[in-house]
């Protein structure tokens, strides 16, 4: 049976309220998180996404009132991630209402936290956010801190690792793409797809449509915007009837 793709919808949350740049800079206000979940998940979303951009820079916990409240209000699933870095972190944020969490930073420097996360709760809670930028030299690397420092690691590479420790999912972010509207970096994409089997969250960089298709086509099992879909360019809508006009299958 073929999977259905997912569209996510992304909330990036800095002190309680959702933001969005270009490259994680230059945020601007796009509202109320539990306002917009609650409109996502009545719109046909399939999946919400929600991270505190600054909690790793910051050295902040994410906001677990925030989380709480969306997951009151929303009956989809809900990953959660920013400044997580043990298994304490996902319990609390499952507790709080999370369904799956995505950790970065704290995998980045402890990987043995991924095995550590799947043996307690299962792989299929965890989820790898890898936040990956062009190197200049024709490959990637992983970034931290909202793209702001590199961690040194070649990305292809972290992924395959990553799920070999226990990811069950990979967010895959191009930080050179995100709130551009210029497309998802498919062949980011297709050179992790080559290496994992594990599900492939495609983010950073939709505009159009048409960019949702390229990137499912490319190797993506789940597609995630927030610009788009925050300041009305795009519905949930709009999306599932392109995808499933190109023959992909969609909830």
């Amino acid at each position: 049976m073929t999977v259905a793709v997912r569209v996510i919808p992304c909330l990036d949350v800095d002190a309680g309220r959702v933001v969005k740049g270009v490259n994680f800079d230059n945020l601007r206000d796009a509202g109320d998180p539990v306002e917009l979940a609650t409109t996502y998940d009545e719109q046909g979303a399939d999946e919400l996404t929600f991270l505190d951009v600054t909690a790793s820079f910051a050295g902040r916990d994410t906001t677990y009132d925030v989380v709480g409240q969306t997951a009151e209000q929303v009956f989809i699933p809900l990953t959660v991630g920013g400044g997580v870095r043990s298994v304490q972190d996902v319990d609390r944020l499952l507790r709080a209402g999370a369904d799956k969490v995505g950790i970065n930073t704290g995998a980045i420097h402890r990987p043995e936290v991924i095995g550590e996360i799947r043996e307690r709760f299962g792989a299929q809670v965890l989820v790898l956010s890898a936040d990956v930028r062009r190197d200049g030299r024709g490959g990637f690397e992983v970034t931290t801190h909202g793209g702001r420092k590199s961690a040194g690691l070649e990305a292809i590479g972290w992924c395959a690792r990553a799920a070999e420790l226990g990811a069950g999912e990979i967010l895959l972010n191009s930080m050179d793409a995100d709130g551009t509207a210029e497309g998802f970096d498919l062949e980011l994409i297709e050179a992790v797809r080559r290496e994992v089997d594990i599900p492939i969250v495609a983010s950073g960089g939709a505009g159009r449509v048409e960019d949702f298709v390229a990137a499912v086509e490319a190797g993506a099992d789940a597609v995630l915007a927030a610009t788009v879909f925050h300041f009305g360019q795009l519905t949930i809508a709009q999306v599932k009837d392109a995808l499933r006009a190109a023959g992909y299958p969609v909830r």
